[in-house]
């Protein structure tokens, strides 16, 4: 272990989301008669893209963050939008200030490294909040399928504050063919495995090498290494010849949540800072068409911030992989992905939502953003102009729900209405100081819901319409997957 030092510039705070919904292995193996296939993958639900997960991800993230960002960076190798950022749904699910940059990285998940590594570079001046999210799907039957994953993870980088600085960093990069997709295919392709472990390999141990010289440590002085690529033979071969001492490398989450590609590397970073203590050096090592090496070492503040995470009931990385649903059957899966087209319900297609509206309700469409008199305290949804209680005119001020907790009032059952994944589920929910609206249930099953039950909101996509993406907010339970919500 490496001198403790008082935080300065780097990782203020860090935040992780993984799906309700687990696709056991057993159960592709079921119906195409693979092999068994052992634990289960974590599943965006029909409802759930990269954007929406990076959202979930950023809130948890900035949910004990000092202070707002003053950019803000989204990667991911499967955007919403091409010729669109995607950023600036985030931006404005979050609730951002205008003055905050909103940008994409997208491509290949080594974009991903990159993200982070601006970050972190921009940190001495900028607080800069980076977003890492992927949603893996991998033709029927096929190795990506099984044993890759969806989620998001989210670090909020700044000057002051830091529970982990970057003392170091390595980098090797060659040209070869290992995995590619050219655009418009929804799946990727693999080139045969020996061939990419003979190259990263290699890669990995200069990136190493260079980045431990870079931070003036040694191989002894490593307390947590994390080695994360979709090359499953290169990351095995890679760790067991890393050189740290036993017990170092961190335990591998993809058997419990698959493989989660571009924010794997970021996940299992997340999972240590839950578990590290003060003064410990974390190596991250990343093997993506070449292979990144991040040296960080942990600060005094760490203990703050895992103390005020427990407090605000932020989800761990632990907890998320503990508390998944683990009964999604194969047909909803290959439904939800597309791979898998069943008669719709009788009712007329969804239409494109209209720019011009959804620009000017953009407080309450994408933040979440209700009106409070400020003449009587009466909370209205959606926001409005005039009171419905003292009938007070413009004497609003708005103010942010996305993270109040509420209770359902009542709820319908809607065997007709359009969904992927029927039946639809309205509730009337009680938020808790005041306000009362009727959303959608997400992530429940009609048959476990009550009366009096505990939820959260959760940003979501309503549906596509005509290339376009209709986002908006739905309610989900409340627990170890949502979150306490406020008031418990």
């Amino acid at each position: 272990m490496v001198t403790k030092t008082a935080s300065g510039a780097g990782i203020v705070s860090w935040g992780t989301y993984l799906p309700y919904w687990r696709l056991q292995r057993a159960a592709i193996a079921a119906v195409l008669g693979s092999g068994p296939g052992k634990g289960a993958r974590a599943v965006a639900s029909y409802d759930e893209d990269t954007t929406t997960l990076g959202v979930e991800a950023a809130r948890r993230a900035l949910a004990t963050a000092p202070a707002a960002p003053q950019d803000f960076l989204f990667s991911t190798p499967a955007p919403g939008y091409l010729d669109k950022t995607s950023a600036t749904v985030v931006h404005a699910a979050l609730g951002l200030g205008r003055d905050c940059g909103a940008y994409d990285f997208c491509g290949a998940p080594r974009s991903a490294v990159g993200t982070v590594l601006m970050a972190l570079s921009a940190a001495p001046a900028r607080r800069t909040l980076a977003v890492v999210s992927d949603l893996r799907t991998g033709l029927a039957g096929g190795a990506e399928e099984r044993d890759t994953g969806d989620g998001g993870v989210a670090f909020l980088c700044g000057p002051d504050g830091a529970v982990a600085e970057l003392i170091g960093r390595g980098a090797a990069s060659d040209e070869f063919l290992d995995r590619w997709r050219v655009p418009g295919e929804p799946d990727s392709h693999v080139w045969e495995e020996r061939f990419g472990e003979e190259m990263y390999v290699p890669l990995a141990r200069e990136a190493f090498a260079d980045a431990l010289k870079s931070a003036g440590v040694t191989e002894n002085d490593v307390d947590h290494g994390i080695v994360a690529g979709l090359h499953t033979r290169a990351v095995k071969a890679v760790t067991a010849g890393l050189g740290v001492a036993k017990g170092t490398v961190v335990p591998d989450l993809s058997v419990s949540v698959g493989n989660l590609g571009a924010a794997q590397a970021g996940l299992a970073l997340a999972d240590v800072l839950e578990r590290a203590v003060p003064g410990q050096v974390v190596v991250v090592l990343s093997l993506a068409d070449g292979a990144d090496a991040l040296v960080l070492r942990t600060t005094e503040a760490l203990t703050a911030a895992q103390a005020a995470r427990r407090a605000a009931a932020v989800p761990s990385v632990a907890e998320q992989v503990a508390s998944g649903r683990d009964d999604l059957s194969y047909a909803a899966f290959l439904t939800w992905r597309g791979q898998l087209h069943r008669e719709p319900p009788r009712r007329p297609d969804p239409e494109r939502p209209g720019a011009p509206i959804v620009h000017r309700s953009e407080g309450w469409k994408y933040a979440f953003a209700a009106s409070t008199c400020s003449a009587c305290g009466f909370r209205h949804m959606p926001p409005t102009r005039v009171c419905l209680s003292c009938r007070a005119i413009d004497q609003m001020r708005p103010e942010r729900l996305a993270d109040v907790g509420g209770t359902v009032a009542t709820f319908t059952i809607d065997h007709l209405a359009y969904s992927l994944s029927p039946p639809v589920i309205g509730v009337i929910v009680d938020f808790d100081g005041g306000g009362r609206y009727r959303c959608e249930l997400t992530d429940a099953a009609a048959d476990e819901l009550s009366i009096g039950d505990r939820v959260v909101m959760t940003f979501r996509r309503i549906y596509t319409a005509q290339g376009v993406h209709n986002y908006f907010w739905k309610a989900r339970p409340a627990g170890p997957i949502g979150g306490s919500s406020n008031g418990e």
